[in-house]
This record gives C-alpha cells, structure tokens and sequence, in this order.
C-alpha cells in the first residue's frame, strides 16, 4: 500500500482528529505522524502489526536455516576444528590484540 500526501499528519492534527484517524487505519490506511516536520510515529492497524511481527519471525528462523545449513555443509567437506583448539585460538588472537 502505498503512502499518500493525506496519509502524512502532523502530531498536532493526529491529537485533534484520533478517533478519525483510528477509524481510517482500522479500514485499511496507515498514517505516518510528523512531529517538527520530520517523521515520528506510524499509525497502523494492530492486526497487520501482528502479521509484520510474524513476517520478522519467519525471516529470523530461515536465517537461522540457512545458518544451520551452511554449518552443516561445513561439517560434510570436512571443514572443522576441534572447539577446544578454536577457543584456544581465539584466546590466542585476542590476547595479541590486547597486548600490541
């Protein structure tokens, strides 16, 4: 849905019109509230923050798929360290930064 001039409100207006405004964005529109001419908060319908809140969800977990993914395909070709050996690195690498 695409952002229109009317869908831009100053904070001003949005405080004397908000039972208006309420009714606009339950029936579909999102309002974008300015305060000093800069934007500031948006106004949309609780259920479709739900369902972006979800959409957040999702796009985490098949970020954490494609993680686990790659880590496995790791494990198959072999490229793997002992995680004591790679903490023992680490500890390594960072006591050289601290140091120099």
């Amino acid at each position: 849905m695409a952002i229109t001039a009317g869908d831009v409100i100053s904070l001003s207006q949005a405080r004397a019109t908000l039972s208006e405004l309420a009714d606009q964005v339950k029936a579909g529109a999102e309002k974008i509230i300015t305060k000093n001419g800069e934007s500031y908060v948006a106004l949309i319908d609780s259920q479709r923050l739900d369902y972006y809140h979800q959409l957040e969800r999702e796009r985490i977990h098949l970020l954490l798929i494609d993680e686990a993914s790659r880590g496995l395909a790791d494990v198959a070709a072999g490229q793997v360290k002992d995680a004591r050996t790679a903490l023992a690195e680490i500890k390594l690498r960072r006591s050289a930064n601290t140091a120099g």
